[in-house]
């Protein structure tokens, strides 16, 4: 069977699986986005490792599902950047800084304070602490638009929160690799460099997006292309991701999201919304969820990297909720409200694995180190959704899938298919 037809096969059993997945989840009460990684999990090396049957003879199969997945995380920030308002989004500068910064301070003292427990020396126990300061939002993001909750003060809270949170975590890498590995003033030189790419994109992403693209998108929905919008929808969200990642060294995560903030101010901002919806929820966002249960293999949970995976999850755990939840706390935010900011910053992801990666390729940590850091980000990963549910639960009537805002055929899509 050639690897065109073992990915065809692969993507219609993900697919598949994930909506069946998200559907029960959604019968039992819980957000449809638990079921789809619970599934993710049972299909990857811990039960099935589908990817890796007799059948599937393709070596690259993996990783280009886990390409579909990467692309599908940036529709899903890119439509949580559509349902804001940047002026809105401005609003919550406070919570953002406050919320953004606690949530890395402490999970990286935590984290250290973990690592030492377990007899490695400072470096290597701030490496660690700085692995669990890293956030990912797209679960926590996914879990507020189903509940309608996406616009409210811990929607937008916890947005801004995950870019300054970002913003710090590659800041923090880029000192403790300058610090760790100097032998030259111009190795130190590099964090201000890396302030200054992160400064230069922020800027240039925000001011080329709100003069240019709103514009843009208005005269390309005119042209006789056929889904030329969509096209053009599609090109800046991937050119946005990479300009994101390559120039202003953060997550791609953060570009996409910043395409969406600009697209929001867009004339034909429905339309848009309709065509990426269909494209994202059909295919790519799937495959991301049931991509991040590929990752684990909960058989590596034994003996004393089983005790590492413990301590740190723990450490996860309380770094994010009480270090988020008291930034939101002190930024003005009711205490359910900080409570609800510190569990949706609680799930880790792509980020902390990228700077896991890094520690592993300098030495820093162990295969074995890493192997708990991916636990880590997989059962972070599994309780930041029924968690976040169940703190809203009684503050409004759960509903699945609603859109915040408009009836378009995002409505229609969420509510006529319920694992969305």
């Amino acid at each position: 069977m050639t690897p065109f037809l073992q990915l065809s096969l692969a993507l219609a059993i993900l697919i598949a699986a994930a909506k069946i997945g998200g559907y029960l989840s959604y019968r039992l009460g819980q957000p449809s986005v638990l079921g789809e990684l619970i599934v993710g999990i049972l299909l990857g090396p811990s039960l099935f490792d589908i990817l890796h049957l007799a059948y599937f003879t393709d070596t690259h199969l993996p990783e280009v599902v886990h390409e579909f997945a990467e692309v599908g995380v940036l529709l899903l920030m890119f439509l949580a950047g559509l349902e804001l308002d940047i002026k809105d989004l401005a609003r919550t500068g406070r919570v953002a800084t406050l919320a953004g910064t606690l949530g890395v301070i402490l999970p990286i003292a935590l984290g250290a304070i973990a690592g030492l427990a377990f007899g490695m020396n400072i470096t290597h126990a701030l490496f660690i602490g700085l692995i669990l300061a890293a956030t990912s939002v797209s679960i926590s993001a996914q879990t507020l638009m189903e509940l309608n909750m996406l616009r409210s003060r811990v929607g937008f809270g916890l947005l801004g929160s995950a870019v300054f949170d970002d913003i710090l975590v590659v800041l923090c890498l880029s000192i403790f690799t300058a610090l760790t590995f100097a032998t030259s003033p111009t190795q130190l030189s590099s964090i201000i460099v890396v302030i200054l790419r992160m400064a230069i994109f922020l800027i240039a992403s925000a001011g080329i997006g709100l003069l240019i693209l709103p514009r843009a998108s208005r005269r390309v929905n005119t042209l006789p292309v056929s889904q030329g919008l969509t096209a053009f929808t599609v090109v800046t969200i991937l050119l946005y991701g990479w300009a994101s990642e390559e120039l202003g060294g953060m997550a791609a995560i953060t570009g996409a999201f910043m395409a969406g903030l600009v697209f929001a101010r867009s004339p034909v901002k429905e339309r848009i919304e309709n065509n990426i919806v269909a494209l994202a929820y059909g295919l790519f966002v799937p495959i991301f969820f049931i991509d991040v249960g590929l990752t684990a293999n909960i058989r590596n949970m034994a003996g004393e990297s089983l005790w590492l995976f413990l301590a740190l999850t723990l450490a996860a755990v309380i770094g994010k909720v009480v270090g988020s939840g008291a930034g939101g706390l002190l930024g003005g935010l009711s205490r359910r409200e900080a409570l609800q900011l510190g569990l949706g910053m609680m799930s880790r992801g792509e980020v902390g694995l990228i700077v896991a990666s890094v520690g592993v390729k300098q030495g820093i940590i162990t295969e074995a180190i890493f192997s708990a850091v991916v636990g880590v980000v997989i059962i972070t990963t599994l309780l930041t959704p029924p968690l976040l549910r169940a703190s809203f639960r009684g503050a409004l009537p759960l509903t699945s899938n609603v859109p915040p805002k408009n009836k378009t055929q995002r409505e229609s899509t969420t509510q006529g298919d319920t694992s969305e």
